[in-house]
């Protein structure tokens, strides 16, 4: 659930008044173990939504790739199964989903596909924790959130949105679903709570905090309760007010150089005079929405993520309202379902095997059906699911005299090295893998891949006992700046899909809490760099560490409540993203290229029977981006 809007949008909207470092992580290397695990280990269980403990890059789903990518092994030889498809799609996220769906609308349904993906899920980050307890099912978000603003999908995207269901009117009635109190569900005038730690210990502040921070409300009492001294409490009023112009030293032209090319923090602290404790209360939500800090952003960057400002550099003098509170009052078409988009994986998956859930009607029930893995990979059927599938290579192959081209693709599975063919494949993987996959391709392509760097997220689910503390925090979502994970929230509590959420707090909860561990200081280096900072901290970090964090942190919030961890605890799953987030480009680091000409488009280049689709080549983080990429690849193979 984001605010954000591209550079060009924004620049054009505001004129009408609106390499890096290769790091090892600290402590064990994960990629030590050998590339090929041991042949005859046991079988995964059979329903991956149900596992607790360390999920999203689990252990068994990095390895193989962090060996090629980091140390350029893999194995020598391959068992050639003698499998040739139409179609091989590496990658069982939304984009490799939605070039299946695309292929075989086109080419018919005895199109022969199969998809690779190195996890023992599919969905990509549309993943979703699932908790069985006295009788319920309490679902949490593993990933993947929001269809946010369908109504300006392209019209590929759209029409594979209506095609698995997700019309309009389901879109008006997921909508009419969510409870006005779901913060996370895309009701954005729920309150939004601040967790600040006091000498008297944690506490969660009440109210709606985004829009107090925009000068909306009650602020000014809402500020004086914050751990903040009397001065830093009236700069922090006068700033959210708009009292005054905090830039009325530059002129028009010189203001839009300052905001472009200065960072958001920079601002608060030199113009606004503002502390470093202020600027994280300001902006820990744009660390969640978009990654980094605001040291990251530029001014005008965070002001189109949902940051205060724009009333305060004298630009809307005459108008009530930011950005951000416009955003917050009349931005509403953001829906989800309790699961997030993992219900939207499903439901493409069911479109492309229906043995998998033969019973479900669609959208009414996907939420609550069951999905039978087993039947994701028989070969007796058109398209098939290959999980814990993790390729290592993939190439054209000019074929024998008189036989036309084709694709070998390799990849390990339960420590078995296998080969298989296709007519056409699309790599709906992470870029910045696909060098490694394919390195007879052009060095200025490889460049364009390994540009951008996915951005780095921990989605926790924490089931509870029952939801009495939690209920006496007086708000469903809260802020949290000082803690390990920034985003506290009761788990989804809209019934869409079928889904009967909790609805007392008796019934046992879910808590979801959200952490990005990209750096938050002023520190050398672009946003790519502190973004591979934060994916090696997260590989570096165990669950038992997370565990204990969430143990303390929820501790802390919820003790006064009557809280015990040690028992109201009863289960937690940590999904670790360590490749999340597409790269979206940044003022401060990146320029504005020609058109054709930027990273991503350059890395997206069609190689002969091999096209590239994910929200990287998109630079998007959005879900039609991955549909949009899924159609051009599929389109060029076609």
């Amino acid at each position: 659930m984001t605010f954000k809007i591209t550079r060009r949008d924004l620049l054009n909207g505001m004129a009408i008044g609106a390499s890096g470092l290769v790091l090892k992580a600290h402590g064990a290397d994960p990629t030590r173990t050998a590339f090929l695990q041991p042949n005859g280990q046991a079988a995964k269980p059979a329903y991956p939504p149900t596992l607790t403990g360390m999920r999203g890059s689990h252990p068994g789903s990095f390895e193989t790739a962090h060996a090629l990518a980091w140390r350029g092994e893999k194995p020598e030889q391959y068992q050639d199964l003698g499998q040739h498809f139409d179609l091989v799609v590496v990658g069982a996220g939304m984009s490799g989903l939605a070039a299946a769906w695309y292929y075989q609308e086109k080419m018919g349904a005895d199109a022969r596909i199969l998809l690779l993906d190195n996890h023992d899920d599919f969905g990509g980050h549309a993943k979703r924790n699932e908790f069985h307890t006295d009788g319920r099912m309490v679902l949490g978000l593993g990933g993947a959130q929001n269809i946010e603003n369908p109504a300006g999908y392209s019209e590929a995207s759209a029409h594979l949105m209506s095609a698995i269901g997700i019309d309009e009117s389901v879109i008006t009635a997921m909508a009419a679903n969510t409870p006005d109190d779901d913060f996370l569900g895309g009701r954005l005038h729920a309150n939004v709570g601040m967790t600040v730690h006091t000498a008297g210990g944690v506490k969660t502040l009440g109210g709606h905090w985004l829009k107090f921070f925009h000068g909306r409300g009650d602020y000014k009492a809402a500020i004086r309760t914050l751990p903040l001294e009397t001065e830093e409490q009236d700069r922090l009023i006068a700033f959210c007010g708009g009292e005054r112009d905090y830039l009325d030293d530059l002129s028009l032209t010189e203001k839009y150089a300052y905001v472009n090319t200065t960072s958001y923090n920079r601002f608060l602290i030199d113009k606004v005079g503002l502390t470093e404790q202020s600027a994280q209360l300001l902006t820990v939500h744009l660390r969640i929405l978009n990654g980094p800090s605001g040291w990251n952003h530029t001014v005008l960057e965070a002001i189109s993520g949902g940051a205060p400002g724009l009333r305060a550099m004298g630009w809307i003098s005459n108008l009530a309202d930011s950005v951000g509170a416009f955003y917050l009052d009349h931005f509403t078409e953001i829906v989800m379902f309790p699961d997030g988009n993992a219900s939207v994986a499903r439901l493409i998956v069911q479109k492309l095997i229906p043995a998998v859930a033969p019973n479900m009607r669609g959208v009414e029930d996907v939420a609550i059906a069951h999905f039978d893995y087993s039947k994701l990979d028989q070969l007796d059927q058109p398209v098939n699911i290959r999980l814990s599938s993790t390729v290592v290579g993939v190439r054209e192959s000019a074929g024998a005299a008189g036989e036309q081209s084709h694709v070998e693709v390799e990849y390990v599975q339960h420590g078995e090295a296998c080969r298989i063919t296709a007519d056409h494949c699309v790599l709906a993987c992470y870029n910045g893998i696909i060098p490694h996959l394919c390195p007879e391709m052009p060095k200025a392509q490889k460049e364009g891949l390994s540009y951008g760097v996915k951005i780095p997220f921990v989605y926790a689910n924490v089931l509870l006992r029952n939801g009495h503390a939690f209920s006496k925090l007086g708000v469903t979502f809260t802020q949290c700046p000082s803690d390990p994970f920034q985003w506290v929230s009761a788990a989804p509590t809209m019934s869409n899909g079928g889904y009967e959420p909790p609805r007392s707090s008796d019934h046992p909860i879910a808590i979801f809490m959200m952490n990005t561990p990209v750096p938050a200081t002023e520190t050398p280096g672009t946003a790519r760099d502190l973004f591979r900072l934060g994916r090696h901290k997260l590989y570096a970090t165990t669950f038992e560490q997370y565990e204990q964090d969430i143990r303390d942190q929820l501790q802390a919030m919820l003790g006064q409540h009557g809280f015990n961890h040690e028992t109201d605890i009863q289960a937690i799953t940590v999904n670790r993203i360590p490749h999340g987030y597409a790269y979206w480009y940044m003022a401060l680091d990146d320029p504005e290229w020609d058109e054709g000409q930027a990273p991503h488009e350059i890395g997206r280049a069609q190689l002969g029977r091999i096209s590239i689709a994910n929200s990287d080549s998109e630079a998007k983080p959005y879900i039609d981006g991955a549909f949009d990429a899924a159609f051009r690849a599929i389109s060029e193979q076609t």
